[in-house]
């Protein structure tokens, strides 16, 4: 299988030489999940896309720390870019706002989340079993670091997780869309890195919480799995 990654952002200048980019983390993560996958990074930040999406079986959208309803003109390109890719057929992919601009993108609607913050490791609860999944999956817990949220789900979109901080944590559109909310590309090193970069922004009550919870195991591998089952799923 043949992999477009959609970089949406650029880290942290003290995070770059030790972890790279968001790309990176993908490229590590399927690695550790035994995915036999072919990838290519595209920083569309920058302007830069695949000259033929019809070279690559799916599109994954990273994280960032832009907002998906922004009208940054990268960001409206973006979302011009997912509207036509998924008219087209393409399989799409989302993590955190990668998962929020496919929502925003398909009709569905994001915002600041009135809780503010979610971060740490959190515990979702599993809505659906999809075709491709083949197995019933159990409640996952994964690492999260967001602000924003999907509020409204994009039409005939199927709520897959959730809880009660994130109602709408993943979501999936026949073999067509997958998003999720969390992070399963990030490790607890990034993780708590991003977190005390973020401190006093999140409130130290809830960022001291966060810091604890990364004691918790958390299954970023299992989702990585899941994700090459839906690439590798017919459409």
């Amino acid at each position: 299988m043949k992999l477009a990654i959609l970089q949406t952002d650029v880290l942290h200048p003290e995070f770059l030489e030790q972890y790279q980019g968001y790309g990176m983390m993908f490229q590590q993560m399927f690695a550790e999940a035994n995915v036999a996958l072919e990838t290519e990074i595209f920083s569309v930040i920058d302007g830069v896309y695949p000259d033929d999406p019809t070279a690559y079986d799916a599109m994954l959208i990273t994280g960032s720390k832009a907002d998906a309803f922004s009208t940054e003109p990268w960001i409206v390109r973006l979302t011009s870019y997912i509207q036509q890719q998924f008219n087209a057929g393409q399989k799409l992919l989302g993590i955190c706002f990668g998962h929020q601009l496919l929502a925003h993108s398909l009709g569905g609607r994001v915002q600041r989340a009135d809780a503010g913050w979610g971060v740490g490791i959190m515990h979702y609860r599993w809505c659906s079993t999809p075709s491709w999944l083949q197995s019933p999956a159990h409640d996952v817990s994964l690492l999260c670091s967001h602000r924003d949220q999907v509020v409204a789900l994009p039409p005939h979109a199927t709520l897959l997780a959730s809880n009660d901080f994130c109602p709408n944590a993943a979501f999936y559109i026949d073999q067509r869309v997958l998003g999720f909310q969390a992070h399963p590309e990030f490790t607890k090193a990034y993780a708590e890195a991003l977190l005390r970069k973020r401190w006093h922004d999140i409130g130290e009550d809830k960022a001291a919480t966060a810091l604890v919870s990364y004691q918790q195991p958390h299954q970023g591998r299992f989702v990585a799995e899941m994700m090459a089952r839906f690439m590798a799923a017919e459409a």
